[in-house]
């Protein structure tokens, strides 16, 4: 005889599809084709987070990827990363230019209230503009109450309006960390579109119970920091794992009879680096020199 409750064994969510209510289970061979600007066949979608690293971290209830390593104070850590916000986000900025890329900049509200020139050369360059959350410390979690919760994402807002002069209606945690009610409370506080779950290749309408957001598809796979740094694979093998990713999704598009998606996280700390820029470019490059190939933005994808 079992000498668990019977309410162990009770589970209210066991049910055919995914374990909640945001979106239904949707295979791939059922979902309805998506249409792309300009008939694209492939969009390519680059994210570059604009990102501020405390030099002393609380690191709860983790420490987000980048993070300080070593004793307080980890000076060598925290110039590497703030060299990024200095020198490597105008390098980015130039390459884009010269390859006709527009990115979407995901920036952290301390980002905005430290850089705001750098968010207002962004804005500048015709490149988009979401929330990235207040700094890589203040992660949202379920730990949070609601009202700091709800701080962070007021003050992230505010600070990104001011340095912008437009406010987002795009989110991308930091570290990408959510609690159980943030879908919810992003929604609430006006914002359209997140990029927080790597559920599927295609934008999804997420359902909240303050109201729909579209749930953008970000890759962790092909992000540059988990390529070069946490997986130490030389950049010529990140150029090669892109350019695959290319060509199986544009022959996935012509066999579906429907355009996808090609999500890329660029970081101005790591792809900044001047060896690295040549690498970053030839990738890019290569990707929109495939026929149907193009640059598209979160206002071309949202379904809401």
């Amino acid at each position: 005889m079992s000498t668990l409750p019977d309410s162990y064994l009770v589970y209210p969510q066991r049910k055919a599809g995914p374990d909640h209510a945001h979106y239904p289970a949707a295979p791939l061979p059922d979902r309805r084709p998506i249409a792309l600007p300009g008939g694209l066949k492939l969009g390519l979608w680059v994210v570059v987070p604009l990102e501020f690293f405390p030099l002393n971290p609380s690191g709860q209830p983790f420490k987000a990827p980048g993070a300080m390593q070593t004793p307080y104070p980890d000076l060598r850590h925290y110039t590497t990363r703030d060299y990024g916000n200095r020198v490597g986000a105008y390098r980015l900025l130039k390459l884009f230019a010269k390859l006709g890329v527009k990115a979407t900049f995901a920036v952290q509200g301390a980002v905005a209230e430290r850089y705001p020139q750098l968010v207002r050369d962004v804005a500048a360059a015709g490149h988009d503009i979401c929330a990235h959350g207040w700094d890589t410390d203040a992660l949202h979690h379920s730990g949070l109450s609601a009202a700091v919760e709800n701080r962070y994402i007021a003050d992230t807002l505010s600070a990104i309006e001011t340095a912008s002069g437009r406010r987002p209606t795009g989110w991308i945690s930091p570290a990408r960390a959510e609690g159980f009610q943030t879908p919810a409370r992003l929604a609430a506080a006006g914002l359209r579109w997140f990029a927080d779950w790597a559920h599927d290749d295609l934008p999804t309408r997420f359902a909240t119970e303050s109201g729909d957001l579209t749930a953008l598809p970000l890759s962790n796979e092909l992000d540059d920091w988990q390529i070069l740094i946490g997986y130490s694979r030389p950049e010529h093998e990140w150029v090669a794992q892109v350019g695959d990713a290319a060509d199986w999704l544009l022959d996935e598009a012509a066999r579906m009879q429907s355009p996808r998606l090609l999500t890329l996280t660029i970081r101005p700390y790591v792809s900044g680096l001047p060896y690295r820029i040549k690498p970053l470019g030839d990738s890019l490059a290569g990707v929109l020199a495939r026929a149907g190939c193009g640059c598209v933005q979160p206002s071309e994808l949202t379904i809401i």
